[in-house]
């Protein structure tokens, strides 16, 4: 996807173009966009005051990342390539039936960070993983989780700004609750995003494609389990 932090905007502009069609069109699915779109702004911000121990290669995670949520709709909307099945849950439940804004945002981001982040720093990782040391290690592993600060402080501005333009009563929420709606859902996202790298890190430990597919189809069993929970849930 080009050298080191190039691109930065197109991705976002990619984003808004979308979601500005979506939202045209009536489109759900442009919520939990939205909601990417806002994170990714301020990624790319963290990036630029230097928040990250090795902002190139936060950069190149940004990017594949957004990659593959992209390639994936390109695959449903097309549908001239097999759309991953954690994405083709998401479109589907979206165009199906009535779903409460935290179901779109939830469903997205079950695929996006369970999925295709394992996915993600599996092609960014393994090709250095075993020259690195401990340190570095730790180092990738301390940028990974740099990336939750920025994710908490994005929550409330997308409830601000996108979960309440699509069910008001979630500002009501949001002023009975304070910052605790915020916290919960940083936490999950927290909690996600740990268990992905240690998911990510056994891909690493198997060198072989085999072992790997293995892996990758059951983490798409287990990502698709926790999507069919947050579509049976009661809102």
């Amino acid at each position: 996807w080009g050298g080191a932090m190039e691109g930065s905007g197109s991705v976002t502009s990619r984003m808004h173009a979308q979601v500005l069609q979506w939202e045209e069109a009536g489109d759900q699915r442009a919520i939990f966009l939205s909601c990417y779109s806002i994170m990714t702004g301020n990624m790319l911000e963290a990036l630029t005051s230097g928040r990250f121990q090795d902002q190139l290669w936060v950069d190149r995670l940004l990017h594949r990342f957004a990659d593959y949520y992209f390639d994936a709709l390109t695959c449903f909307d097309c549908g001239d390539r097999p759309t991953p099945r954690v994405w083709r849950q998401v479109h589907e439940a979206s165009s199906r039936r009535p779903l409460h804004v935290l179901q779109h945002l939830l469903l997205g981001m079950n695929a996006h960070i369970n999925y295709d982040l394992v996915l993600t720093l599996d092609d960014l990782l393994r090709s250095e993983w075993a020259d690195l040391d401990g340190a570095s290690r730790l180092r990738r592993r301390d940028d990974h989780r740099g990336v939750n600060e920025v994710i908490a402080e994005t929550i409330d501005v997308v409830q601000d700004t996108v979960v309440e333009r699509h069910e008001p009563l979630m500002d009501w929420v949001d002023r009975l609750l304070g910052p605790v709606d915020e916290y919960l859902l940083s936490t999950l996202v927290s909690r996600w995003r740990e268990e992905v790298w240690e998911t990510a890190v056994r891909f690493l430990d198997h060198p072989s494609p085999e072992a790997r597919e293995v892996l990758r189809r059951q983490l798409e069993e287990r990502v698709l389990e926790r999507g069919e929970l947050l579509l049976r849930a009661s809102w």
